[in-house]
């Protein structure tokens, strides 16, 4: 198993995929999918989902296939591109920062998100962080006939040039952990409950454009109707010198759970767990011998916010992995954290009775 999250998450990583142009992530995940004896189905969105057939209550995991970046807004005469930001992509990280602009035929262009030279940096220049509408991309062309005739054009996808590999002590360090390393874990968890011979009904869904606006997996979830939906995504490690006083979530330290969160930023919206979910992770856990942690926290939220209302409400749970600086184009996670997350999912999922009271009365 650890070989497979390993091998998965690092090619997912690999992998170009902005929201809204997740092609080539779910064809590797298609193919995977296939490999398992699976067949998925598709939406208009692109969501991808594989269901296996169950008694009550009906489930939804799900994770997203996406990743935040960057798209083209203007060609300069002489060959740069201005761009605009798709999710929540740092400001102060842009500058001299790789990129990869996406061509109409798929290829992969390289290039450099321009700063001033050291050299010509003024006094009052060094300490500020300039807008992102003030920023440019240098693809070493010369004009914007160049950068047409390459296949690239308004509205073409940028991301952070991929790259995945491990250092240290099993951790996986490069592009779009977040949530690429979410996706592996559901493809080993479609592996481990394959072969099972009863239990709920089961929607696995990898989904689409959560980065952009949050609501990629709402139509597979208005279709499935789940009565329970488990959201895989990032805890934020807080094992940092720069985060310790944000919670107790440490790399390596096993997976977790969301106790609470909520943006705060405009997007007002956020979740608090089911507490028979939570229990029953709790006790999945300790069954499995996974040491469980567990996070409460303003700053960030998932797909489930929205996810959690349809129809008549749904018993929503966030489950996750931790990682280290989130959403820049190095994050972290620990390998042994996704091998426990495989195993405590694949636990509660089979272990889901099928009298569970969800109503809260």
């Amino acid at each position: 198993m650890i070989e497979r999250l390993r091998d998965d998450t690092l090619n997912l990583m690999k992998i170009p995929g902005l929201s809204g142009h997740e092609d080539k992530v779910r064809d590797y995940i298609k193919e995977a999918v296939k490999k398992i004896g699976l067949t998925p189905t598709f939406d208009k969105l692109g969501n991808l989902t594989i269901t296996f057939p169950g008694t009550s209550p009906r489930v939804m995991l799900f994770t997203h296939m996406d990743q935040l970046g960057l798209v083209v807004r203007k060609i300069e005469d002489d060959g740069y591109l201005r761009f605009e930001r798709v999710g929540g992509v740092p400001e102060k990280i842009l500058l001299g920062q790789t990129i990869s602009v996406i061509t109409k035929n798929g290829k992969a262009l390289s290039g450099t998100i321009g700063t001033k030279s050291h050299h010509a940096t003024q006094p009052d220049e060094k300490y500020k962080v300039p807008s992102y509408r003030d920023l440019y991309i240098d693809l070493g062309l010369r004009t914007a006939s160049e950068v047409r005739t390459s296949g690239i054009d308004i509205g073409s996808p940028i991301v952070y040039k991929p790259s995945a590999e491990i250092i240290g002590d099993e951790k996986i360090i490069g592009t779009s952990v977040d949530d690429r390393a979410g996706c592996a874990v559901l493809l080993e968890v479609a592996r481990q409950i394959n072969s099972r011979a009863a239990g709920p009904e089961i929607n696995i869904v990898f989904t689409v454009q959560e980065e952009f606006n949050l609501r990629g997996a709402l139509p597979v979830a208005q279709k499935i109707k789940p009565e329970i939906a488990i959201q895989i995504d990032l805890l934020l490690a807080s094992d940092t010198p720069d985060m310790r006083d944000f919670g107790e979530i440490k790399l390596g330290e096993g997976p977790g759970i969301s106790m609470f969160s909520f943006h705060g930023r405009g997007t007002l919206n956020g979740v608090i767990p089911h507490p028979v979910l939570v229990k029953h992770f709790e006790q999945a856990a300790s069954k499995e011998n996974i040491n469980l942690q567990k996070s409460a926290h303003i700053g960030a939220l998932t797909d489930l916010s929205y996810v959690q209302l349809v129809e008549n409400g749904v018993a929503s749970i966030d489950v996750g992995f931790p990682i280290r600086y989130s959403h820049t184009a190095q994050e972290m996670c620990d390998l042994k954290d996704l091998v426990g997350l495989t195993k405590l999912l694949a636990s509660a999922l089979n272990s889901i009775p099928k009298d569970i009271n969800l109503i809260r009365d």
